[in-house]
């Protein structure tokens, strides 16, 4: 059975990307085929005649093998904005049922499988949808990443309430040192750790390389 994952974040720009391919690397070191996936992305560039998200390139590198964006990134929005704003500009619909069937296939190549959400957890997607509905959609663990940087205590506990009033259950959670100039750092890892009431999957120090399988302090939970 494959194991997986709903990836989510404090914010947007916290390096929840980053964070999801380092997960992928640990699980691949733990001899899993691991694959990414990112449902639904808002940016994109022309290369090759494929239109790529940066996102979703990254979580594609990162895997043990390429699945094809059609599957790693069914729905690609040209515009880096909110997404339902690029939709409704673009005339395209977000069908989770496309989203969910891509999904589907990936869990029968792999052994596991990270979903990584767009933007922080209550992204709109539609006029009634967000991206805490897309979650309960795949009804997987959630993993927070928190970006470490001032306010974060606050975000972390107030998308830990959100994960949980959906029903979803908050596997685990990673501090993730967006601001290499944070003060009293350490303390606020601490302070999220006493209150979350989820395991710290491990801390991510800031990389000025931004290499995701260097990171070798994450684990998987259980």
């Amino acid at each position: 059975m494959t194991r997986s994952w709903f990836v989510a974040g404090t914010d947007t720009e916290i390096g929840k990307t980053f964070c999801t391919a380092a997960l992928i690397h640990t699980a691949r070191r733990h001899g899993l085929v691991t694959l990414g996936m990112k449902p639904i992305a808002a940016g994109a560039d022309m290369i090759a005649g494929e239109r790529i998200n940066e996102d979703a390139a990254s979580l594609r590198r990162a895997g043990s093998f390429d699945p094809g964006l059609e599957l790693l990134n069914p729905i690609c929005l040209s515009s880096p904005i909110a997404p339902h704003i690029a939709a409704a500009e673009e005339g395209v619909a977000i069908d989770e049922a496309l989203v969910l069937n891509a999904y589907a296939q990936l869990c029968s190549r792999a052994d596991a499988v990270f979903v990584e959400g767009v933007g922080g957890f209550r992204v709109p997607l539609g006029p009634t949808r967000d991206t805490a509905d897309l979650a309960v959609s795949f009804g997987l663990p959630v993993i927070l990443v928190v970006g470490m940087r001032l306010g974060c205590i606050n975000h972390a506990l107030l998308t830990a309430e959100a994960i949980r009033a959906r029903g979803l259950t908050l596997a685990g959670w990673i501090a993730n040192q967006i601001d290499p100039h944070m003060l009293r750092f350490d303390q606020n890892v601490q302070a999220i750790e006493t209150r979350i009431g989820a395991p710290l999957l491990g801390t991510v120090v800031f990389q000025a390389d931004g290499n995701p399988a260097s990171v070798e302090s994450l684990s998987i939970p259980d």
